[in-house]
């Protein structure tokens, strides 16, 4: 044994034992399969074309059940104060709560927000990759990430990655020196500037307050509560939404965490006054404004506008 080792015989193919083979392809395939721990952009891709179509048909053919069912909702709009983001805290796995503290608005840097809407898996490691991103070209440069640029390196990741599996549709938020910013980023690689834009499957319930209520002018508080009453109506009609209700607001100075609230605690505050049959409603009709978390006055405005086109097409 000395001899082939001195000679060299012992690091040949068919002089080493089998144990010592198995053990360096072990290893091969671990460091194949941790390669993003070098390279985060550098995933191991499924042993199949086309995941996303050819894994259902797999595991109905194994007898193996997994559903990827996913469900939240988030919201973001800009106005004359900043950008608004607001966002539940449920996480889902079909019909099962996984968590009710999830924390759907990440921190990017100190100007700048992102939200989770999809898979929770892809969003939060795309998202931990984007902050670190942010942190690095502040360093390397001396200066922050624009919210264009961090939109783009998503884009680049989900064009890379279409057709893989990657459910991710995401909002970007902040402020740099354009302005503010609000961006929506999916897995299709689709990148589109906004002003209002919900995301999650509350969207639809979301979207049908914002519409209603929102102007560019509003105040800081109108925004809050406009934001609040928005999920809050989503939470109350769809299933896969709910827990904590948190809300930031991003300006020149920064973002600012502007409160996380319970939806049941929102839910108190809001049918206090505005429940049919409530007694206290009954006699303080005149009043019921006042006890509302969102007193903005836009329904008010557009029962007058209403009126108004109302009178307006009988003439």
């Amino acid at each position: 044994m000395a001899l082939e080792a001195i000679c060299g015989m012992n690091k040949m193919p068919f002089m080493r034992r089998f144990d010592d083979v198995q053990s360096e392809w072990q290893k091969e395939q671990l460091r194949e399969a941790t390669s993003n721990f070098e390279n985060p952009y550098e995933l191991m891709a499924p042993p199949f074309e086309r995941p996303a179509e050819n894994l259902p048909k797999i595991l109905s053919h194994c007898g193996i059940r997994m559903d990827f069912d996913h469900g939240t909702t988030t919201l973001g709009f800009k106005y004359r104060g900043g950008v608004i983001l607001c966002a539940d805290s449920r996480a889902t796995s079909g019909q099962y709560i996984g968590s009710q503290t999830m924390r759907k608005i990440v921190e990017l840097n100190d100007y700048m927000l992102g939200t989770l809407a999809g898979g929770a898996a892809d969003c939060v490691y795309w998202d931990r990759v984007l902050a670190k991103e942010c942190r690095l070209h502040q360093l390397r440069y001396r200066k922050r990430m624009t919210v264009d640029t961090a939109a783009r390196i998503i884009c680049n990741i989900s064009t890379e990655y279409k057709g893989m599996g990657l459910v991710m549709g995401m909002m970007l938020a902040g402020f740099d020196d354009e302005g503010p910013k609000l961006i929506y980023v999916d897995s299709e690689g689709m990148r589109s500037h906004g002003q209002v834009f919900s995301v999650g499957s509350g969207s639809p319930y979301a979207l049908g307050v914002l519409d209603t209520g929102y102007r560019y002018d509003l105040s800081d508080q109108e925004a809050y509560d406009l934001a609040r009453r928005a999920i809050y109506h989503a939470t109350s009609k769809d299933a896969y939404s709910g827990g904590i209700v948190r809300l930031y607001h991003i300006h020149s100075e920064g973002w600012r965490n502007i409160c996380n609230t319970d939806c049941s605690d929102l839910h108190d505050s809001y049918c206090a006054s505005g429940c049919p049959g409530n007694e206290n409603d009954q006699g303080n009709a005149g009043d019921s404004s006042k006890d509302t978390p969102c007193s903005s006055g836009w329904t008010k405005k557009k029962i007058t506008e209403d009126n108004l086109q109302t009178t307006l097409a009988t003439v």
